[in-house]
């Protein structure tokens, strides 16, 4: 009987396990900005889509909620509703001194004890592409 026991619960273990590995190691996701404005490459030091309007704003949205549900929102949620692993971007939006903040993080990422919280997302995604994510969560909050 205990062997039994043993065995299905290794088998159940393994079951586990392959269903974990399956998903493969999560690379972020390249997104097209060629439809935004153009920022350049040196980082500007607040949001330059936050006073845009228009179709213009609509643009940047729907880029900025594509890229953020390809590279954000397995941490921090869906719609930026965090739900529990990451912080609940929707808080940090008030705060709009906290542009230098997202900089800092989405430039720098967040590594505790050699892991890796936060990857550095510049590496993967233009200005373009993190302002546009900014713009798409400071939505989120204006229509709360």
């Amino acid at each position: 009987m205990k062997l039994i026991l043993t065995l299905s619960t290794m088998a159940t273990a393994l079951v586990f396990s392959a269903a974990v590995l399956a998903h493969g190691a999560v690379t972020p996701q390249s997104i097209d900005t060629s439809t935004l404005p153009t920022l350049g490459e040196e980082w500007v030091d607040t949001n330059p889509y936050r006073e845009l309007g228009g179709e213009v704003k609509v643009e940047i949205i729907r880029v900025g909620e594509s890229a953020y549900a390809q590279n954000c929102a397995r941490c921090h949620g869906l719609q930026a509703i965090s739900g529990g692993i990451a912080p609940d971007l929707r808080e940090l939006v008030a705060d709009f001194d906290g542009d230098e903040w997202y900089i800092e993080r989405v430039v720098n990422g967040a590594v505790r004890n050699g892991a890796v919280y936060m990857p550095k997302m510049n590496e993967h995604l233009n200005q373009e592409a993190l302002w546009a994510v900014r713009s798409y969560v400071e939505s989120l909050t204006a229509n709360e």
